[in-house]
């Protein structure tokens, strides 16, 4: 299980139940039969696609070439932000290059 941050309990009881789908999930891909299975992935399929589009939709490039969503202001990440990373690492099975820094050497 993943480690629990710093946060109140109605945080931890939010964390508890999306790690506990997430396990339910991972045992119904390793032992259901495929009568159970099918429709269980149907659904899911798409409930996933469209979390990962409401996700990613919060996450987009503003006026100034960075996220909108990842802290707002001065220290804004630029995009593709962690979020857009991970969701091409996930989806498409592969990671993108990384920036190289520019500044003084």
């Amino acid at each position: 299980m993943l480690p629990a941050p710093g946060g109140s309990p109605g945080n931890d009881v939010l964390r508890a139940a999306v790690l506990h789908r997430l396990d339910l999930l991972d045992r119904a891909a390793g032992h259901a039969d495929p009568a159970t299975l099918l429709p269980l992935a149907r659904a899911e399929l798409n409930r996933l696609a469209d979390g990962w589009r409401r996700l990613l939709r919060a996450h987009h490039a503003d006026e100034s070439g960075r996220c909108a969503a990842c802290r707002p202001g001065l220290l804004a990440r630029r995009w593709p932000c962690p979020v857009w990373r991970t969701a091409h690492e996930q989806l498409l099975g592969e990671s993108l290059p990384r920036r190289t820094r520019r500044g003084p050497a």
